[in-house]
């Protein structure tokens, strides 16, 4: 059955294997919803209060106590068993190559850092962009995340991003976008008075067109 309609479209590399990860845990909290959800009602149908029946008390089981310790602590266990390889590749794998860009939040927007001519960051060609995330496709799109005043949290749905933006700290976090077009950047920590207006756009190009674009933003930027 495809459940895809239930989240947003996805056009990165790692959306898949997120998702999928996302409809593993849903399954069981839900599952384990209806099942707890069940017995309770049938608990209060079956002990409902009748005339001339008087209440016992037990002190326990020893085995039901095992079982709903050990019970969910398998399934946390295999959770994170299956989910240790996503993880490891969207947090500490992060690709030696590609576009290197610093994302700033601020009270109520967003800066985005690219290197000039040179290839470089931190150096005297590097350019930005208000509010706007432009990349190319099938290459990796690697951030340096910061905060400038208080706890942001850069949200790319599409990409299946969500990383806090955290002051006095560089987060890197990184995707790759398989498909040309525009996409929603937001923050999703409430930071303020502005903050449902911080939001942006991820344009996503081809390859030569991202090269031509950052090339014309090089050139228009220098003094």
């Amino acid at each position: 059955m495809n459940w895809s309609w239930m989240l947003p479209p996805s056009f990165s590399t790692v959306s898949g294997d997120i998702d999928g990860i996302y409809m593993v845990i849903l399954w069981i909290t839900g599952i384990t919803f209806f099942i707890t959800e069940g017995l309770l009602f049938s608990f209060i149908f079956k002990y409902r209060h009748k005339e001339g029946r008087k209440a016992t008390y037990d002190h326990g089981s020893t085995k039901m106590e095992i079982a709903w310790t050990m019970v969910p602590l398998v399934i946390v266990l295999w959770i994170g068993a299956v989910s240790k390889g996503v993880w490891d590749t969207v947090k500490v794998d992060v690709p030696a190559a590609g576009l290197e860009v610093i994302v700033t939040g601020k009270q109520f927007e967003w800066t985005v850092t690219y290197p000039g001519p040179d290839g470089a960051l931190g150096t005297s060609d590097d350019f930005e962009t208000l509010n706007e995330l432009h990349a190319p496709e099938d290459e990796a799109v690697v951030i340096t995340l910061r905060s400038e005043d208080v706890l942001h949290s850069f949200f790319l749905p599409e990409m299946r991003i969500k990383q806090d933006a955290v002051p006095g700290r560089d987060i890197t976090v990184w995707f790759e976008a398989i498909q040309p077009g525009d996409y929603t950047i937001g923050c999703a920590e409430l930071c303020g008075i502005g903050h449902t207006t911080m939001g942006g756009t991820l344009t996503v190009y081809t390859a030569a067109d991202f090269q031509a674009w950052s090339s014309s933003q090089a050139q228009q930027q220098q003094p």
